[in-house]
């Protein structure tokens, strides 16, 4: 068994060694996602503002009340489904892009952390396509820019680390059964609806208690203050899930790095 030591530089020099073909492998995967597609980049602004013009209208009309925000609702939930989005395209990130080179993870012997980076660089580009849209969100409905803007970098930054500290923990397991890939959708549904996205956060017992045991309801909603308002209300838990979600991220990495080449010899013989 390696020493820490030892694993730690072996993680090293494989990251730095995947940064060539990580960019090879995003490039390709971008030009092909868009190039197989009729709407092309409009598929990246659809689904946020869909999911949010939905939850407005039911709002609007009185058919789901969620309480008051502080801010105009369509400016609440339209934000919140972006950071949402960007959670969700974390999670799903490392197992889509494993999966998808599968064919190439038993035939050519190269560094995997390349999978992982490419599909990161992925969700960063699909983060600046929703930057446009909160832009527009400022435009419409007037919302004064503050620096809290800036500082949302990084709940947004801790949010990604999140989804793919959890995305690479499920890659193995994935990899050798199609049922997770099939769950997932399932299950960022019934997170959705259990993490304070379209409504404010509950500060009743019990439903308090899920915004408490929820590791991306801190994240998502320091990340929407800071934009909406500039400010943050609850940095302790913030900070305490920033720290936890850095663990879970290298945790996880050691596992992928583990398991991955005994989940190889398995598929390929």
């Amino acid at each position: 068994m390696r020493s820490p030591r030892l694993l730690l530089r072996s993680m090293g020099r494989d990251l730095y060694a995947s940064r060539e073909l990580a960019w090879r492998l995003f490039v390709r995967d971008l030009s092909a996602q868009y190039r197989q597609s009729l709407l092309g980049v409009i598929w990246a602004f659809a689904p946020p503002i869909v999911t949010g013009v939905i939850f407005i209208f039911l709002q609007s009309r009185n058919i789901i009340n969620f309480g008051e925000t502080k801010i105009p609702y369509p400016v609440y939930v339209l934000v919140s489904v972006l950071l949402w989005q960007i959670f969700t395209e974390s999670l799903n990130g490392p197992l889509k892009s494993v999966t998808a080179a599968k064919p190439l993870l038993v035939k050519i012997n190269f560094p995997r952390e390349a999978l992982i980076i490419s599909s990161f660089y992925l969700v960063v580009f699909n983060l600046l396509i929703k930057a446009v849209i909160l832009g527009a969100i400022f435009l419409v409905f007037r919302i004064p820019l503050t620096w809290g803007v800036a500082l949302a970098v990084i709940p947004i930054f801790m949010l990604i680390l999140l989804g793919y500290g959890i995305g690479l923990l499920i890659t193995p397991l994935g990899i050798l059964y199609n049922d997770v890939a099939t769950s997932l959708p399932l299950i960022t549904q019934l997170l959705f609806f259990v993490t304070p996205v379209v409504y404010p956060p509950p500060d009743t017992f019990p439903l308090s208690l899920l915004v408490i045991l929820n590791p991306i309801s801190p994240l998502l909603i320091a990340a929407r203050d800071l934009i909406i308002t500039g400010q943050i209300n609850n940095s302790p838990a913030m900070l305490v899930i920033s720290g936890l979600t850095l663990v879970l991220v290298f945790a996880s990495w050691v596992v992928y790095r583990i398991a991955l080449p005994i989940i190889i010899e398995r598929i390929s013989a």
